[in-house]
């Protein structure tokens, strides 16, 4: 799951990014009939996509979280591979925070910017086993002052660990696609997620940005989109693409 900045030591993809031109004033409140067309847009990808959950590995939040900070830069595939042996070894906050960091940097040498990392959720897990008891907490602001963490990977542990819908998981592929989708014309994460959150349906927070990530995976692919079989096709103005020939 590439994300945006959650930390520091890890650079972000949106900075690599070509500035898009805007399609709207990003203050501008979204017409009724874009609600509806957003609203269409979830049922479609429900229809889609009916087992909405990450594609990260995880039994428990901590776990979850674990998991998502490790993701930043990485594909969930390589994240597993990791974290399958890692919570063998350390199945809890306990174990994580007391956890040798060369035994750390060497479990997740695999991923990229792993020293960082391990820095990162040894110092979560100390956080989680000293202040909460080992578990995680449950709102957006105490979240993210656990190291690694920003509003994407709260957004993931709220919604996917608690089923709270505090904010929409916004990564590269929600980023991409809600933007050929016409949903947002901003390129900052907390921008995208704000005019998201003006669009979609809140019951439908955690549930959509699960399935536009699967959606930008199989079909909206950052290189040679497959429209001609897009599910979404019909709604989708396809912001930014060469018209189908």
């Amino acid at each position: 799951m590439s994300v945006a900045r959650e930390g520091s030591g890890i650079p972000s993809p949106e900075a690599q990014r070509p500035r898009r031109k805007p399609l709207r004033h990003p203050s501008s409140a979204p017409l009724p009939s874009e609600r509806r067309r957003a609203a269409a847009i979830c049922r479609r990808l429900a229809a889609a996509y009916p087992d909405s959950h990450p594609a990260l590995h995880y039994r428990n939040p901590v776990e979850l979280l674990i998991a998502t900070i490790l993701s930043a830069r990485c594909t969930d595939e390589q994240v597993n591979r990791v974290t399958d042996g890692l919570f063998s070894r350390y199945p809890n906050a306990a174990s994580l925070a007391s956890a040798p960091l060369g035994a750390l940097e060497e479990a997740l040498r695999r991923l990229g910017f792993f020293r960082t990392k391990a820095r990162h959720i040894r110092m979560a897990a100390r956080i989680l086993a000293e202040r909460w008891d080992g578990q995680v907490p449950q709102k957006m602001e105490e979240l993210i002052e656990l190291p690694g963490v920003g509003r994407k990977t709260a957004n993931v542990v709220l919604g996917n660990g608690f089923g709270l819908s505090v904010g929409i998981v916004v990564d590269t592929h929600v980023a991409r696609v809600s933007y050929r989708l016409g949903l947002t014309d901003q390129t900052l994460p907390e921008r995208i997620e704000a005019d998201l959150m003006q669009r979609i349906p809140r019951k439908e927070w955690i549930a959509f940005s699960n399935r536009l990530i699967f959606h930008g995976r199989r079909r909206c692919r950052s290189r040679k989109p497959d429209c001609r079989h897009c599910e979404l096709l019909s709604l989708c103005p396809r912001v930014g693409l060469s018209p189908l020939p």
